[in-house]
């Protein structure tokens, strides 16, 4: 596949392989792009159709800013790195639980994330957070985890085979985890 196609109606499998800050930083360093193609593609292409092709025809894809999408091997590696500088990881990464990368296997052949699906952070521009998961609630959409970090940060959300409709609020460091929509988690 070629990385210009698109996952679903807006989406290119590039942009939702290199929207991560880590990525665009050491990008001459990571292979952001999935292994597992003939499982990871579909899973990705899911997502796009029944969770994020929606988002974007109602709220407009100029709006649309994912900041974390697909997670290659090589991205996991450099988000588990600490920066030499400020001693902190790149980034915050579960892959055994947060499905971002979909189905990609590791060396003995077992997912990274036994939970399968595929997930994608984002935020639409000029529009609160919780006011964006209270839309995507009532309209039924079939995620099956949702994090919500706050009013003012992307959410986390993610469409697999459980369709759970688990909601969970995080503060800013990540815990605790509260069930349920909390718009206090600033």
């Amino acid at each position: 596949m070629d990385s210009s196609s698109l996952m679903g109606k807006y989406l290119t499998l590039e942009e939702f392989c290199t929207c991560t800050q880590t990525y665009q930083r050491f990008a001459d360093q990571i292979d952001p792009f999935p292994k597992n193609l003939a499982e990871t593609l579909p899973a990705l292409e899911a997502l796009c159709n029944n969770i994020l092709d929606p988002v974007i025809d109602q709220f407009g894809r100029e709006r649309f800013q994912p900041t974390y999408g697909f997670c290659s091997v090589d991205l996991k590696r450099w988000l588990a790195q600490k920066d030499p500088t400020t001693g902190k990881k790149y980034g915050i990464t579960t892959p055994s639980l947060d499905q971002h990368m979909a189905y990609e296997k590791n060396r003995n052949g077992r997912y990274y994330c036994e939970r399968l699906g595929a997930a994608c952070d984002f935020r639409i521009l000029d529009l609160p957070s919780d006011d964006l998961v209270r839309w995507i609630v009532a309209q039924g959409l079939p995620f099956d985890l949702l994090y919500f970090y706050g009013v003012d940060r992307p959410i986390h959300i993610s469409y697999g085979p459980q369709h759970k409709r688990d909601i969970w609020s995080l503060s800013k460091n990540g815990l605790p985890p509260r069930r349920g929509l909390n718009t206090n988690a600033q």
